[in-house]
């Protein structure tokens, strides 16, 4: 493994990317309203944790927490237990942009729609009647009255970037030509070209969701751990350790969501 790793790398002479002593990171891609598949995961970190211990655990979500799934609220409320109890740090997605931008513009509200908002509104208590008979102005006064202020505000304060050793977090990646201390919270969240194509170096190896693969996408200079959830079954959680990656992910099989580990 550790060959592989250094030949992905550049080169035997290359130091590995790595996470420092003692700390362990649990960073998990866009989770799009699926709640049970969210739970079945942190029951496998849980577990993970247990049979490993290790000093420091940093939980991450990578964004892109709402829309397409059936359980936004759910998830939403979730996120804000992990994150007032366990720590845990989340990060904003573009589809958190949509969902908070809708209730200020008429057309971004059109725009959250086509794009899994009809999923979000309906895990609000907004039935799927309302949403096919009312106006868009009539639909924000719904949006104000049944989503809760604190879910709101706990988005608007997403975060857009953390370091944990060398490694950077992001929903969406980042602009090559731009340091990452000036990066803009647009591209953080949103920008796939020339991003995912880039194949210089970064300052650091960038660990970003936003963009589905089947499996998780493993560059010298990224690491892509969005596996399409919402539609695969499949949510991811990149380990890291020292040098080591692994992932732990969900799989629907016959009695539930099982959690699976493998090596990177």
């Amino acid at each position: 493994m550790l060959k592989g790793l250094r030949k992905l790398m550049g080169g035997s002479s290359r130091p590995l990317p790595a996470v420092p002593p003692g700390e362990r990171v649990y960073a998990i891609g866009d989770i799009h309203g699926c709640l049970e598949h969210l739970d079945a995961l942190i029951e496998g970190i849980d577990a993970d944790i247990a049979a490993h211990p290790v000093d420091t655990v940093h939980l991450i979500l990578l964004g892109d927490l709402v829309d397409r799934g059936p359980d936004s609220k759910g998830v939403v409320k979730r996120a804000m237990q992990l994150a007032e109890e366990r720590g845990a740090r989340v990060l904003g997605g573009n589809h958190e942009d949509m969902f908070l931008l809708a209730f200020k513009k008429p057309s971004a509200l059109r725009s959250f729609l086509r794009y899994g908002g009809r999923e979000t509104l309906l895990s609000y208590g907004i039935d799927k009647k309302e949403l096919r008979e009312s106006e868009i102005e009539e639909l924000q006064a719904m949006m104000e009255e049944r989503v809760p202020k604190k879910h709101r505000k706990f988005l608007k304060g997403l975060g857009d970037q953390l370091r944990i050793g060398d490694y950077v977090f992001v929903h969406a990646g980042i602009d090559p030509d731009i340091p990452l201390a000036e990066q803009r919270t647009h591209d953080m969240r949103w920008i796939r070209e020339p991003f995912l194509s880039f194949d210089g170096e970064h300052e650091a190896v960038i660990v970003h969701g936003h963009t589905i693969t089947d499996g998780i996408d493993v560059r010298r200079n990224r690491i892509g751990v969005d596996t399409g959830a919402y539609d695969s079954g499949v949510l991811t959680a990149l380990v890291l350790e020292g040098t080591e990656r692994r992932i732990l992910s969900t799989k629907t099989k016959k009695g539930g969501i099982k959690v699976l580990s493998q090596e990177v």
